[in-house]
């Protein structure tokens, strides 16, 4: 049977259908309704429903989405999306859809792809980090994924960025409520947003890595500073679950330079004598979260 994956995103909506051997068999997407929660459900509906008419076959369908279920209520929490936000959405889907769906949050999803197809198959425990417009993350072991009673496992973005220098002060506010935690420093937002309080000059997150890459010095400090709180926030992860591989994964991902000096920093505050987990680049891209979602079903 095809695994069709679908990623609910805030911009767009993705169907991606996979064949038992794994090949990618049909891709598309539509934009994201904006504002509308029963336009996004009709969207989803219209993906699946097109897809399984043009391959001629039905499928099992896995959805990533920002945020996570609540085991309370069954009710989507923690999506930047807000129209998502405190509603039926695995419900309404399985309602719509006339059918079980899995659903799982973006990063989870991320990471099951790059565990179970991609960079880090093979590895017994694969944490997976989004660098984006937020800070997520999620948990592999063996090939299975990590969620937890609370269904929070990874979201590592809403602990307090460790072992704070005199330079993270003052402590950015969080839209959680909290101030100093590790989204407000390594999401591409809060890298620029830092960097305009250091130096005052308005730069995107991107535009910042270019710009140290150009001999802009005052980029290049900015990039430096980013590359030791994400050393050190990485360093409390390895401590706590010790992964074999950590993927990296949202625009962030694409600075290269993070793959060579993040590792050479957090060994001064990693609890060991030796570091072998590995810092790699995601194999499958912007495509991971998706053919995650797909994967949904081999992962129960």
């Amino acid at each position: 049977m095809i695994r069709l994956g679908v990623d609910l995103g805030g911009t767009k909506i993705e169907i991606v259908a996979i064949d038992p051997e794994g090949r990618e068999l049909l891709r598309n997407r539509v934009p994201t309704p904006k504002d509308d929660y029963q336009a996004i459900l009709a969207a989803v509906v219209g993906l699946v429903h097109a897809a399984e008419h043009s391959l001629g076959l039905q499928g099992t369908v896995g959805i990533c989405l920002p945020g996570a279920l609540s085991k309370k209520n069954g009710y989507l929490k923690n999506s930047n999306s807000l129209v998502l936000n405190a509603r039926p959405v695995g419900e309404d889907l399985r309602s719509v859809l006339g059918r079980e769906v899995r659903l799982s949050n973006d990063a989870d999803c991320f990471t099951l792809s790059e565990a179970v197809d991609g960079v880090a198959v093979g590895a017994q425990i694969v944490f997976g980090v989004i660098l984006g417009t937020g800070v997520g993350g999620g948990i592999v072991v063996g090939g299975k994924l990590l969620s937890g009673p609370n269904s929070i496992a990874g979201e590592w973005g809403h602990n307090p960025l460790p072992w704070l220098k005199e330079s993270d002060h003052p402590l950015p506010d969080c839209y959680c409520g909290h101030a100093g935690c590790i989204e407000t420093y390594l999401s591409g937002p809060g890298f620029a947003a830092l960097h305009q309080v250091r130096h005052d000059r308005v730069m995107t997150a991107a535009e910042l890595v270019v710009a140290s890459q150009s001999g802009d010095g005052a980029a290049r400090a900015s990039l430096e500073e980013y590359e030791h709180r994400l050393a050190r926030a990485l360093a409390q992860v390895i401590n706590i679950i010790d992964p074999d591989v950590i993927v990296l994964g949202g625009g962030l991902s694409n600075c290269r330079r993070l793959y060579d000096t993040v590792p050479r920093i957090w060994s001064e505050f990693i609890f060991s004598d030796q570091v072998d987990t590995l810092l790699v680049p995601p194999q499958h891209g912007d495509s991971s979260g998706v053919r995650g979602a797909a994967k949904l079903w081999d992962s129960a």
